[in-house]
């Protein structure tokens, strides 16, 4: 008896020390996402970092302007809520030494209306509300281009502007907005542009309600973003591979039914 509970004693000494041994070598990050669905995905990423020994942090931000910031100043080491062309303006813009480890999920955007059922209905001289930002402003204006609502001057890239509109026959008003607001503006305009995050979080479905939708192929697939001092970092391999796993597509898959697209 006194042999078995020895061995029963050790056993559960062993496993208290293998606990213990985990947690004390548990590296801690913190990542910046946006509320809502960056923020679910990565709840579901997680418990998957925590397996191989990584401590998962999330920081919420309300805009697309601070978690960059933030990054760059190593206040978090993370983020997952932007795409290249966005990242790329960021960083010709402010010098940010950040850079992309990982591509993660599609959202594309869709242009929303409580007025009109469909994009031809907007009269003539309608508002049409549309990020202020270059690169989310340049998605719609691109988006309606294609859909052959206006013309843009050639050579735009992926970031063109209400100036580089060269033909407008129904004489749309493009009023830009904060992104982050642009649910609000629904109610004071023809149609809004929002993008799919902040449409869930408002209520529209991303995939039943825009009465026009972004092609969900192309340039705007998200992405994780780092330091570029913390590129070799073993967490960073890490992270990336917790994320692109099958458990995170089918979670994906699952819970937003088409409004978010796996991109790896």
């Amino acid at each position: 008896m006194e042999t078995k509970m020895s061995f029963r004693s050790a056993l559960i000494l062993s496993a208290i020390l293998a606990a213990w041994s985990a947690g004390a070598s548990a590296e801690t990050i913190k990542i910046g996402v946006t509320p809502g669905l960056h923020a679910q995905i990565f709840g579901a990423v997680k418990p998957i970092a925590a397996r191989q020994g990584l401590d998962i942090q999330l920081i919420e931000f309300s805009d697309y302007v601070v978690p960059n910031a933030a990054l760059d100043a190593g206040e978090i080491q993370a983020n997952s809520f932007q795409n290249q062309p966005y990242l790329d303006n960021q960083k010709a813009d402010r010098g940010y030494k950040i850079e992309s480890v990982g591509l993660t999920v599609n959202f594309p955007i869709g242009v929303y209306s409580k007025k009109h059922k469909a994009f031809a209905d907007i009269p003539k001289g309608g508002k049409v509300s549309i990020p202020n930002d270059p690169t989310n402003g340049g998605r719609v204006l691109l988006l309606l281009r294609d859909k052959g609502v206006i013309k843009l001057k050639d050579g735009t890239g992926f970031k063109p502007t209400v100036l580089d509109i060269t033909e407008n026959p129904r004489k749309l008003k493009f009023i830009e907005v904060d992104a982050a607001q642009a649910p609000r503006a629904l109610d004071d305009v023809d149609a809004a542009a929002i993008n799919t995050n902040y449409a869930t979080q408002a209520g529209p479905d991303p995939v039943k309600n825009p009465i026009l939708r972004e092609d969900p192929m192309g340039p705007y697939v998200n992405l994780i973003a780092i330091r570029t001092a913390d590129k070799d970092k073993p967490w960073v391999k890490i992270l990336v591979e917790s994320y692109h796993t099958a458990e995170v597509k089918d979670f994906v898959l699952t819970k937003f039914k088409g409004a978010v697209l796996p991109s790896w």
